[in-house]
């Protein structure tokens, strides 16, 4: 199936991660040019490397999304060596493990700024160019806990859920405008950030790291953690011509671990 990519233009925020470098690899194979966006160079260079066999055209950007300042001299960066952004991917860091209650202001603040602000501001700055083409996807990445709170991550249960409604809103402004915006939600992948969780709850639980995995394995029906491959091929599809009658979804890509309908 020809997904209608080649030549389209890619932003991927945190793409230096395992699901933004996944999601690199997936739309970089399907045609499109790849900007890679993370805060830390030696991972934006890693997946350059990754998608260099692709033989598309890729930027590495080294952005600290958090700085908002920084947001529009970026974008015109990606737009002046790749062209206008047709697919933006918010991908964003999570918060360390903390319950909800007792959180200073200021803790609250600097991540809803740097998890919900820097995407919002992001997004606003490439639809204007996204509606004069009469094209575009914004797909932006949460966490299952937006539909099942997941214990101890307090701070990113509450704020990616407001990236929920925002999306949902969006949908509906931007969809005669041939703009989709989907949420996408990864359930257990097997990323650094899953085993940094994992190693989180087994010292928090005086647990062994391994006995923790296979209680959270035990608990997804296909019986294993996802790969970011498979994550990055359901971003690709909504990224795609095919998928442009989908909008306004949250969508689980988690083995079947949300319980809930």
């Amino acid at each position: 199936m020809d997904f209608d990519l080649k030549g389209k233009t890619a932003l991927v925020l945190g793409g230096g991660g395992g699901l933004g470098r996944a999601i690199s690899k997936g739309l970089a194979g399907e045609g499109a040019n790849i900007a890679v966006g993370d805060i830390e160079p030696g991972a934006v260079s890693e997946t350059q490397a990754v998608i260099a066999s692709t033989g598309v055209k890729s930027l590495g950007l080294t952005w600290d999304i958090a700085d908002l300042s920084s947001i529009d001299a970026h974008v015109s960066e990606v737009e002046a060596k790749l062209g206008p952004v047709d697919i933006l991917v918010n991908n964003t860091g999570g918060p360390p493990p903390t319950p909800a209650g007792g959180q200073a202001p200021e803790v609250w603040a600097r991540h809803f700024q740097s998890m919900v602000l820097s995407v919002i501001t992001i997004t606003d700055r490439v639809l204007p160019g996204m509606r004069a083409r009469g094209w575009g996807r914004i797909i932006t990445s949460t966490s299952s806990g937006v539909v099942v709170p997941i214990p101890n991550l307090g701070i990113s249960n509450a704020l990616r859920l407001s990236l929920v409604g925002w999306s949902k809103t969006l949908a509906r402004e931007v969809g005669r405008d041939g703009i989709t915006a989907n949420i996408i939600l990864p359930g257990r992948i097997a990323t650094d950030r899953i085993r940094f969780l994992d190693e989180a709850k087994a010292k928090r639980e005086g647990r062994t790291v391994e006995d923790v995995m296979a209680e959270s394995t035990g608990s997804i029906p296909v019986g294993r953690y996802g790969n970011p491959e498979e994550y990055g091929d359901a971003v690709t599809f909504l990224a795609s011509e095919r998928a442009g009658y989908i909008t306004g979804s949250v969508i689980r890509i988690d083995g079947g671990l949300i319980a809930s309908i």
